[in-house]
Order: C-alpha cells, then sequence, then structure tokens
C-alpha cells in the first residue's frame, strides 16, 4: 500500500557516484595505486646512495622520451603511438584499454638528490632512472677518539 518516493537507496547511490567521481579526478598515490591516467606505471625507491626510479613504458620509441631534473622535480615526458588501424569502413575495435598518446609525470624528488649525477637507460621498455645522493647527506660513522 505504502509506496517509498525513492525506490531505491538515494543516499547510497550518491556516495557511490561521489566515490567514482573522485576517483576519476585523483590522481595522487593512494594504497590502491594511481587514478586513470597514471601512464607509465613508476616504481620508485632509494637506497642509502641513490633514489632509483622506474617508468614501465611498453611501446614507447626512447627516442621520443625527454627526461628532465629541474629544481628537485624529474618529469617524464613522451608520447606512445597507436598501432590500431586508422577507424574506416574495413576495421572495427571493440575494446580499447591500452594508453596511446603524449604523456608526463613529474615526481618530487628527495633535497639529497643530486642533479649531477643522474644515470637513465632504456631496456624491454623499462626505463631505469638512478639519481646518486649527495656525500653530504651519506650516513657516516663517526669514531671516538
Amino acid at each position: 500500500m505504502f509506496r517509498s518516493l525513492f525506490p531505491y537507496d538515494m543516499f547510497g547511490e550518491m556516495d557511490r557516484l561521489q566515490r567514482e567521481i573522485q576517483q576519476a579526478l585523483d590522481l595522487s598515490p593512494n594504497i590502491r595505486g594511481f587514478g586513470r591516467g597514471g601512464f607509465p606505471a613508476l616504481n620508485i625507491g632509494g637506497t642509502p646512495q641513490t633514489v632509483e626510479v622506474y617508468a614501465f613504458a611498453p611501446g614507447v620509441d626512447p627516442k621520443t622520451l625527454q627526461i628532465d631534473l629541474e629544481r628537485g622535480m624529474l618529469t617524464i615526458a613522451g608520447e606512445r603511438k597507436s598501432e590500431l588501424p586508422e577507424a574506416g569502413k574495413q576495421s572495427t575495435l571493440h575494446i580499447n584499454e591500452r594508453f596511446a598518446g603524449s604523456f608526463r609525470r613529474v615526481i618530487s624528488l628527495p633535497e639529497d638528490a643530486d642533479p649531477d649525477a643522474v644515470d637513465a637507460s632504456f631496456k624491454d621498455g623499462l626505463v631505469h632512472i638512478s639519481i646518486q645522493r649527495r656525500a653530504a647527506a651519506q650516513p657516516r660513522r663517526i669514531t671516538i677518539h
């Protein structure tokens, strides 16, 4: 007899919609990884002597990569070409989950990263950037006389 004005859980739907919008717009790292648009995927770590950055960029021509280090910010930019056929009468695309196009990732480095001691290599779609830490920042043991 009694009909609800809201045949479904309106507040639950609003909460779900808010989470989806937030995930779509949020590119900051969290426990679930990066939001959409996080290409190339990154692993960042380090040792007492170095900061290590790994960018997973399969299908990227290393000649199109541009790596810059300025004012403590490491920038990895480039472009991945699409390998799909041109849209036309003879082809149909059903699913396209692979990123193609220009990309840019910016990473804030620790203060002790030395901009004059950077090595970068590319092999099998993996960009490895190793940045030395300044000698003054290295841990050292002090002996007592």
